[in-house]
């Protein structure tokens, strides 16, 4: 016997606790309701004894699984890993463990997904994948688990969400442009099925509104996805336009990636020919040449209020929707440059202070601004 696994009553015996108090000191949710003297007694006898909790007597006590459902669309975006590792420290803090299902932004493989994490009784989801209308949407209302959306809003159903400020970014991106002296500004939409493509195009029409620039219709072309490859099948197409521009607007930064092999192709450079502005600043964007101006957001901070979104829905399903948006900033690189022979404004320096979180009400929901939002 002198192999057998040391149980909670073996760690209890050893802290001189009972049993019960031994379970509530070694889980994270109830640590709280035992002394700190009693806590560490507990830790150490379980730390001396090897003890490792069994996960599914525990989920047949507390009836969860402690296991979290996360969808993202495309692992492959630079993007997405610092966002997953902020929602993994927060949920681990937790005593929670991220299942990671990429869906390559195909709804068939989003709803298997999301069915099969379903069946292994996940606690929550957190969703980066879902579109415009989304029936994923309706099957996630009705089913009886919480649900946060990440990078994502719902125009039909009132889920908490996270997302940084699309179109105050978008309107960044053109401020800085047109300050430059560019008024030929053309854009590279994300896809309009995604609420990121929606708000960032809502944007690049408001920033350029207010600036008192003509939007031509020609223009703005739509990715059908955010991919390197679909910002050089779109700025392909705006240059055999031929229509006068001098700075392009992508949606994200893979996008923009793409602008630049267009740009490569029809020997053109960048910035003295064409400028590019992306959106995300996702990682080693900066070593690009010339590096790339673009649009911030604390990609880490979005997972980690992504995971306490989903832990206040856990332990309160009744709790008011809160909606979160975070500030963008913008940074400034090589890309963008003043066109030829004309003499850009300088920057002014509220266009580059970051800002606040600042939650928000929607569909009239209750909200209440979250704890430890910090400054972006």
């Amino acid at each position: 016997m002198a192999d057998r696994p040391a149980t909670l009553r073996d760690v209890a015996a050893a802290a001189r606790v009972h049993p019960a108090t031994a379970s509530r000191a070694l889980n994270p949710e109830t640590r709280l309701l035992v002394s700190e003297d009693t806590a560490r007694r507990v830790t150490a006898a379980a730390a001396k004894l090897g003890y490792r909790p069994n996960p599914v007597a525990r989920s047949l006590r507390t009836r969860r699984s402690h296991t979290v459902g996360v969808l993202i669309p495309d692992l492959n975006n630079p993007l997405f890993p610092p966002i997953v590792r902020g929602l993994e420290d927060k949920l681990a803090a937790a005593g929670y463990v991220a299942l990671i299902g990429n869906t390559d932004a195909d709804a068939s493989r989003e709803r298997l997904i999301f069915e099969q994490m379903r069946a292994r009784h996940v606690d929550g989801f957190v969703l980066a994948t879902v579109t415009v209308h989304d029936r994923l949407l309706a099957e996630a209302a009705a089913a009886d688990v919480p649900v946060v959306l990440m990078n994502r809003l719902s125009q039909d159903y009132s889920f908490p969400s996270v997302s940084v400020d699309n179109e105050q970014g978008a309107r960044m991106a053109v401020t800085h442009l047109a300050r430059l002296g560019h008024t030929r500004i053309a854009h590279i939409a994300g896809p309009q099925e995604a609420s990121t493509g929606v708000s960032r195009l809502r944007g690049f029409r408001d920033g350029m509104a207010s600036h008192q620039l003509e939007v031509s219709e020609d223009l703005i072309i739509y990715a059908s996805r955010y991919t390197v490859e679909e910002g050089t099948r779109c700025a392909r197409e705006l240059l055999a336009r031929d229509s006068g521009f001098t700075a392009v607007a992508a949606a994200n930064d893979m996008l923009a990636v793409g602008c630049y092999a267009a740009l490569d192709e029809a020997a053109l450079q960048c910035p003295d020919d064409m400028s590019v502005i992306g959106f995300n600043d996702m990682p080693f964007i900066d070593r690009l040449r010339p590096p790339l101006t673009t649009v911030r957001f604390p990609h880490y901070q979005l997972g980690t209020e992504a995971a306490q979104l989903l832990l206040e829905r856990i332990g309160d399903r009744e709790a008011p929707v809160k909606i979160m948006y975070l500030a963008p900033e913008l940074v400034v690189r090589g890309s963008t440059a003043a066109p030829a022979g004309i003499a850009a404004q300088a920057e002014p320096e509220e266009a580059r202070e970051p800002g606040h979180a600042i939650p928000v009400p929607l569909h009239r929901a209750p909200s209440r601004r979250a704890s430890g939002a910090s400054p972006v």
